[in-house]
């Protein structure tokens, strides 16, 4: 993962050549190949954790095809991100069950206690708020997933709870 630079220079491969040298890797290793937009944002997503606008563009311009068309695979499919994810990530299901078990109480707490939305990080870049929808865990309405693991029948204290835990397992 790209880290310990301005943000600005993180995301654009034009100013920072770690980067463009990982995605001239990708992108020499896969641009011949069928699919190879597919595969190539696939492993930058996989090396670098997000795909920038202007990472967008710079592909663009590699593969001679216009931005558009990075874009629209980039915006098309939910796990590519545009911007860096914080180390963990806090996924609430706003599936029917959830909603109607009052899913949005929840994102409301967290985005207070976090002070970050709904599909931004955090400052400190420790934790990222998503959206998702249904998890397959109705039964277990409203749900929340921390980084791969599921917690049901969550209440606003019970997110507190969580959020607490991310900060104490990050000290240890």
């Amino acid at each position: 993962m790209i880290e310990e630079k301005p943000l600005n220079s993180q995301l654009d491969p034009q100013i920072n050549s770690e980067l463009r040298e990982i995605i001239d890797s990708i992108l020499k290793e896969h641009k011949q190949k069928q699919g190879s937009l597919m595969i190539i944002l696939n492993e930058i997503q996989s090396k670098v954790g997000f795909i920038s606008n202007s990472m967008q563009q710079y592909i663009s311009n590699c593969l001679l095809i216009p931005v558009s068309q990075v874009h629209g695979v980039v915006s098309f499919y939910s796990f590519f991100t545009t911007e860096p994810r914080g180390k963990h990530t806090i996924k609430f299901c706003l599936g029917t069950a959830c909603y109607v078990g009052g899913i949005q109480q929840i994102v409301d707490k967290a985005q207070q206690l976090l002070q970050t939305q709904l599909g931004k990080t955090t400052k400190d870049g420790k934790i990222t708020l998503e959206a998702c929808r249904c998890v397959g865990s109705c039964s277990q309405a409203p749900v929340v997933v921390v980084d791969e693991e599921i917690h049901g029948r969550i209440k606003p204290n019970k997110i507190a709870q969580i959020i607490r835990s991310i900060g104490s397992h990050e000290e240890t």
